[in-house]
């Protein structure tokens, strides 16, 4: 089989770093172009992170020598790639208009970021819970008048940590969620070694966080009618969300009441069975598991837990009462890998399988 062609926009940023070292041997797909800003344009990939690898693994000898593109540069990176994946840390209106550059260059985008998230007939997908939203792309390549491309988004790290292991509890009508997240450094793309005021810290803000926390589950959980998403119109869902010291790793506190509520064995049983197409496809970057319950009160905790599956797997444990609500737990999801480039990759891979990415 032939590998597809993909490049990385932001390859230099800690998300950037993640797809370089998912992509480096993977079976569908195979790097041949990284772009980043214009300072790093023309360097080695090697040169353009010295100082900055952030990664506790070494970068892909087969990517050290490559050299970085000037991310700008649409009609460059149309003859290297057949697809990318982007993860630039700019403005929210800038990534926008990038994005959208590469698609109706036909180069299909997959994203990373939040910038078109919000956009009707865009998916933004969890393979094992929406893949049905990519039914939303011939409407939306309609739209931007173009025969292969178009722009794919994966959710917010945040909600990994707690949506997955809501959607089986869907038939129970969830009907008000309160949820805090405890979200690590490399959130930031920081390391600990360039975030001193974290140490010894919890910073009570996250710009943005709240809101995405809040209104993307709606969108995960929508219907597709006329080449668009309707948002789905409950549980209502209040979100706080802190940086805590923690290298990787998103905790989820969850309370949640339903409108018909389930047994303990119920709940656990909905886990126990929860999969979807990238179990059914056998997805390279899919975890056997998705959701795996721990019965240990003192799990799941980040060092232990966040590698699950190889970061792909989330992890759940403390269901118990609650006086107020009905149930509460704990959830656990690797940030930068289930809950980014992991993420995107995955979701690439199901595009893959499916058809909507070709040489």
């Amino acid at each position: 089989m032939e590998k597809l062609r993909v490049g990385i926009i932001g390859a230099t940023g800690m998300v950037g770093q993640r797809f370089a070292v998912l992509l480096a041997d993977h079976p569908y797909f195979r790097v041949t172009a990284l772009a980043a800003s214009a300072r790093s344009a023309g360097k080695p990939y090697r040169e353009a992170v010295a100082g900055r690898w952030k990664l506790p693994v070494p970068m892909p000898e087969t990517l050290a020598d490559l050299p970085v593109r000037d991310a700008a540069d649409v009609a460059g990176m149309k003859a290297l790639v057949d697809f990318v994946f982007c993860a630039v840390n700019m403005p929210k209106a800038d990534t926008k208009a990038l994005e959208l550059a590469y698609a109706q260059a036909e180069i299909p985008v997959v994203s990373n970021n939040s910038a078109n998230r919000g956009v009707e007939d865009v998916p933004m997908v969890i393979p094992e819970i929406n893949d049905a939203h990519l039914a939303l792309i011939p409407a939306q390549k309609k739209r931007l008048g173009t025969a292969r491309g178009f722009i794919a988004v994966k959710p917010n790290c945040s909600i990994q940590s707690y949506v997955p292991m809501l959607t089986p509890l869907l038939p129970f009508r969830p009907t008000e969620v309160m949820v805090t997240t405890y979200q690590a450094i490399s959130g930031a793309g920081k390391t600990f070694r360039d975030f001193p005021e974290i140490e010894d810290n919890v910073i009570p803000y996250i710009g943005g966080e709240e809101e995405k926390s809040e209104g993307e589950p709606l969108k995960i959980w929508g219907t597709v009618e006329n080449g668009r998403i309707v948002n789905a119109s409950s549980p209502l869902i209040s979100a706080q969300c802190l940086r805590v010291p923690v290298s990787d790793g998103h905790t989820a506190a969850v309370f949640v009441k339903f409108e018909k509520k389930p047994t303990r064995e119920e709940i656990l049983a909905a886990w126990e069975t929860f999969s979807g197409k990238p179990q059914a496809l056998g997805l390279p970057s899919a975890p056997k598991r998705f959701v795996t319950y721990f019965e240990e009160p003192d799990r799941p905790q980040a060092r232990l837990d966040r590698d699950l599956y190889g970061g792909m797997g989330v992890a759940v444990g403390r269901l118990r009462p609650d006086p107020i609500f009905d149930w509460k737990f704990v959830g656990l999801s690797h940030n930068t890998l289930r809950g980014a480039a992991g993420g995107a990759v995955l979701i690439a891979e199901l595009l893959y399988r499916e058809g909507y990415l070709t040489r």
